[in-house]
């Protein structure tokens, strides 16, 4: 039998880290997370964890039994939860598509923070694609991201038109190849802008390739190209192009992981198919 507090524990330095984060965060000494780690090595019967003076790293086996601790952990806190108190209590981790962090989403946040005060968020940003891969094999619990029109994967809580924006609207010159800002693949919003530019043949360079929202966002002020954006959720000064061919349309779903719903999960997803998005959408399968 594995021991669930040597799996909090191990949970803990795992996120963190290290032995003296996780110490810092369990509140207790670092001797005694290191002394968990130990024992949880000896009862599974593997080596978890790579050390040096620094920091520590996951081995293959490590990464491995994190995800089966999450799965172990949310069951006993469902089993918990059903025959103890009310008040929500836990960890999700959470994904978000990063166009969905506008100005809006974190007031959607702190409502659920100011809801359920004990339940801790492990919050990660970055390209739905990839974030979907990680709700599928159980590293993020629950994730709120974009899904092509068609597409049957998760909850669907609204969609919304694609669109082109830049800096300004002014049209290109005659032959002159469209700059393209983008993500990197697997982007769903770089995928559908260079298939309409296909589509409708025009020529097109990829003239900026950024990771993150706020260098997309920047190139494109900065006249590089044009990006392909949600329209409701456009962040200014950007302004619709509507010279350049339809992008089409993108969905906004929430997908969870395998397994049982904790009831810290099965909260935050109510309280977004009830408040996010300009509007509300039809529900999609549940499964991720």
């Amino acid at each position: 039998m594995i021991d669930p507090a040597l799996l909090r524990t191990f949970v803990v330095v795992a996120r963190s880290g290290g032995f003296s984060a996780a110490a810092r965060e369990l509140g207790t000494r670092q001797s005694t997370v290191s002394g968990h780690v130990q024992r949880l090595e000896a009862q599974v019967g593997r080596r978890l964890l790579d050390r040096d003076s620094h920091r520590v790293e996951l081995t293959s086996d490590g990464q491995a039994l994190v995800g089966f601790a999450h799965e172990i952990l949310d069951s006993i806190e469902v089993a918990e939860n059903w025959f103890g108190g009310d008040e929500l209590t836990g960890h999700v981790r959470f994904g978000v598509s990063e166009d969905i962090m506008t100005e809006t989403f974190p007031d959607l946040l702190r409502q659920f923070w100011r809801q359920h005060p004990r339940v801790d968020l492990d919050l990660r940003v970055g390209l739905s694609e990839n974030l979907h891969q990680q709700t599928r094999i159980s590293q993020v619990d629950l994730a709120f991201i974009k899904r092509r029109p068609g597409e049957r994967h998760g909850t669907l809580v609204f969609d919304d038109d694609l669109v082109w924006a830049g800096r300004e609207s002014e049209p290109l010159g005659p032959g002159e190849p469209v700059p393209v800002v983008a993500y990197p693949p697997p982007s769903i919003t770089r995928q559908a802008g260079l298939a309409a530019l296909e589509r409708a043949a025009l020529g097109h360079r990829i003239s900026c390739v950024t990771d993150d929202l706020a260098g997309l966002r920047a190139a494109a002020i900065a006249g590089l190209g044009y990006i392909v954006h949600s329209r409701s959720l456009l962040p200014p000064p950007l302004v619709v192009v509507p010279h350049l061919p339809d992008p089409g349309r993108a969905e906004y779903v929430l997908v969870t992981r395998p397994g049982p719903r904790s009831r810290a999960v099965q909260a935050l997803s109510d309280l977004i198919l009830e408040n996010a998005g300009p509007r509300r959408g039809r529900e999609g399968e549940v499964s991720s």
